[in-house]
């Protein structure tokens, strides 16, 4: 059994263009199905509006989905009361793009840590927790009393991820993890990506745009296209025999593959 099924996802939504006229129905999501393994790492990737933030929000139950069906460990996945999804946002855990965006800057980067640790009712030493998150990202308690307006764009990203996995979760989900950060800084969160999915067990669903970043570290990759996935294969095969246009399209757009940085992690 996976860790997490989409099976036949369909989501619409209503586009209204005039008040005089009835809404026009548009198709985000049209009979999609994904599976990921437990520890796998799977890439999700499309150009914009091809359907990968709509299956991203109904996979991290933030939109109800208007057919099909999602599970995790088995159970169904739906939006519903906080009480009711405590134990699954404890498992499954997301990066945002934006981590400046997600990052309270009140906060110190030990509250921020601890946030999700207290809300989700994490049982255990907070503060032994907090300092274990921050040593798997290569942060140390020198950062702690920071607040975000004080961190580098990397270390920003880097407090993103003990966050994520201050809680210890079974699925990360990092949407566009790297982007907006110059080479060295992607290099190093990427390398930080690897060793927490590969050292800890954790499956990891990473989206882009980029097929470089997914290259780097997912060994599946599924590419989007109007709604639908239409390729969904081992990375390292997709790359080298293209099957569909859209994927096609997307390495087009890369002058060159940097492949010391797409090798596969074992």
């Amino acid at each position: 059994m996976p860790l997490l099924s989409a099976t036949a996802v369909t989501r619409d939504y209503a586009i209204s263009t005039t008040l005089w006229q009835r809404p026009r129905i548009h198709r985000g999501l049209d009979r999609v199905s994904l599976t990921i393994a437990a520890g796998e790492r799977v890439g999700l990737v499309g150009s914009s509006g091809s359907g990968k933030s709509t299956l991203l929000r109904a996979i991290l139950a933030i939109d109800p989905i208007d057919a099909g069906d999602i599970r995790f460990d088995g159970r169904t996945i739906r939006p519903g009361p906080v009480r009711a999804l405590r134990w699954y946002r404890r498992l499954v855990q997301y990066v945002p793009q934006d981590p400046a965006s997600s990052l309270d800057p009140r906060m110190s980067v030990r509250t921020l840590v601890a946030e999700p640790l207290r809300r989700l009712r994490v049982p255990g030493d907070h503060d032994a927790v907090i300092d274990e998150a921050l040593g798997r990202v290569g942060l140390g308690n020198a950062v702690l009393d920071r607040r975000p307006a004080q961190l580098s764009g990397g270390q920003a990203q880097r407090v993103a991820l003990a966050r994520a996995i201050a809680t210890r979760p079974r699925l990360l989900v990092a949407d566009e993890p790297v982007s907006g950060l110059d080479l060295p800084l992607r290099n190093q969160v990427m390398d930080v990506l690897h060793e927490l999915c590969h050292g800890g067990g954790m499956a990891l669903l990473m989206v882009s745009h980029d097929l470089t970043v997914v290259a780097g570290a997912c060994e599946r990759t599924a590419v989007m296209s109007h709604g639908r996935i239409v390729e969904d294969r081992a990375t390292t095969d997709l790359l080298s025999s293209p099957r569909h246009d859209s994927t096609r399209a997307l390495l087009a757009a890369i002058p060159t593959l940097p492949h010391s940085r797409c090798r596969q992690h074992p």
